[in-house]
C-alpha cells in the first residue's frame, strides 16, 4: 500500500474530533497490536495454528471488504486481484502461518521481539536486493545491532533455551512480509487502502484455511473452549478490524515513519503482558536481546 499522505484542511487537523481519533488510532496500533501476541498464544493452545490464522484474517477481511463495498468503494480489477493475491501470499500466508505455529513453542513476548525485526529486514531488502537504499554508517550500525539482538536471543545459554526452528520460522515469515511491503509500492492495487487491506486479508485467510485443510488440521476437529473462542474473536475484532483499520487511517494522515513507531512499542507491551498475565519468564538474555533489537529499529525508523 502506498505511504502517501492525504492533505487535510488545517481546521480539521486542529479539531477536537481529529485529535481524539488520532490518539485512539495510535492506542490501537501501539497497545492493541501489542496484546495480539498473547491472544495468539492462547488461541493456538487449543486451535490448530493455520486454522486459527485463516479464520482470523478471512473473517476480518470479508467484514472489512464487504463494509467498504457497501459504502460505494470500487471493486478491484482483474489485474489488481492478481497483485492482491501476491500480497496476501507474502504478507499473510507466509508471515502469519509460521508465526501462529511458532507461538506453540516460543513465549509470546519473544515472538513479538523477533517480529519487530520487520524494519531491519525491510532495510536489508531495499539495500542489498533492490538497491533502493544506500548503506550509511548509522544504518550499518543499526543493522548490526539488530542482528546482535537476535543472536543474543537465539544462541543457547542459561537455563532457558528457545526453540530454534520456530524462531527461524518467525524470522523467515517477517522476511516475506518485508518483501511484500516493498513490492506493494510498485504493484497495481486498488486506490482505496481499506479495500486493499480487506481483500488481501480475505485472500490470505482463504489460503491459510486451504492449507489447514490440506494438512489435516480439521480432522478430527478439535474441541474449542470459550477461552480459545474469545482469543480468536479478540484477534478478529481488535487485532485486525480495529487496529489494522487504525493503521490504514494513520498512514493517510501521518508520516509513515511515525506510524511505524509501533514496531518498538508492541514488543514492550507483549513482553510485559506475557510476564504478568501468562507467567512467561524474562531472563537477562531476553532483556538484552530485546533492547538491542528495539534500539536498532529506533535508529532505522528515525533515519528520515
Amino acid at each position: 500500500m502506498a505511504n502517501s499522505t492525504v492533505t487535510i484542511r488545517a481546521e480539521d487537523k486542529g479539531s477536537r474530533a481529529y485529535r481524539i481519533r488520532l490518539l485512539l488510532s495510535f492506542f490501537a496500533i501501539y497497545i492493541l497490536w501489542g496484546t495480539t501476541f498473547l491472544a495468539i498464544r492462547i488461541a493456538v493452545e487449543e486451535l490448530p495454528p493455520l486454522f486459527a490464522a485463516g479464520t482470523r484474517f478471512f473473517t476480518a477481511g470479508v467484514l472489512l471488504y464487504a463494509f467498504m463495498r457497501a459504502k460505494g468503494e470500487a471493486k478491484p480489477t482483474l489485474l489488481q486481484w492478481r497483485s492482491l493475491t501476491i500480497m496476501a501470499l507474502l504478507m499473510f500466508v507466509a508471515e502469519y502461518g509460521p508465526l501462529f505455529w511458532a507461538e506453540k513453542y516460543v513465549p509470546s513476548g519473544v515472538v513479538s521481539v523477533l517480529a519487530a525485526t520487520l524494519p531491519i529486514l525491510t532495510l536489508i531488502i531495499e539495500m542489498i536486493i533492490l538497491r533502493q537504499q544506500r548503506m550509511r554508517p548509522m544504518l550499518a550500525i543499526a543493522t548490526v545491532l539488530g542482528f546482535a539482538g537476535v543472536a543474543v536471543l537465539l544462541i543457547p545459554g542459561g537455563k532457558q533455551h528457545l526453540a530454534l526452528v520456530p524462531c527461524l520460522a518467525i524470522l523467515a515469515g517477517a522476511t516475506t512480509w518485508s518483501l511484500g511491503s516493498v513490492l506493494t509500492r510498485s504493484m497495481n492495487l486498488p486506490q482505496s487502502r481499506p479495500i486493499t487491506a480487506g481483500a488481501a486479508m480475505m485472500l490470505g485467510g482463504a489460503m491459510l484455511l486451504a492449507l489447514s485443510a490440506g494438512f489435516g488440521e480439521m480432522h478430527p476437529f478439535p474441541h474449542i473452549s470459550l477461552r480459545a473462542v474469545g482469543a480468536l474473536l479478540y484477534l478478529i475484532v481488535f487485532g485486525s478490524l480495529l487496529a489494522f483499520t487504525a493503521f490504514v487511517w494513520l498512514l493517510a494522515h501521518m508520516p509513515a515513519t511515525r506510524v511505524s513507531s509501533h514496531a518498538y512499542v508492541n514488543p514492550i507491551v507483549a513482553v510485559a503482558l506475557g510476564y504478568f498475565m501468562a507467567g512467561e519468564v524474562i531472563t537477562g538474555r531476553i532483556l538484552a536481546g530485546t533492547a538491542l533489537v528495539l534500539i536498532s529499529v529506533f535508529l532505522i525508523l528515525r533515519r528520515d
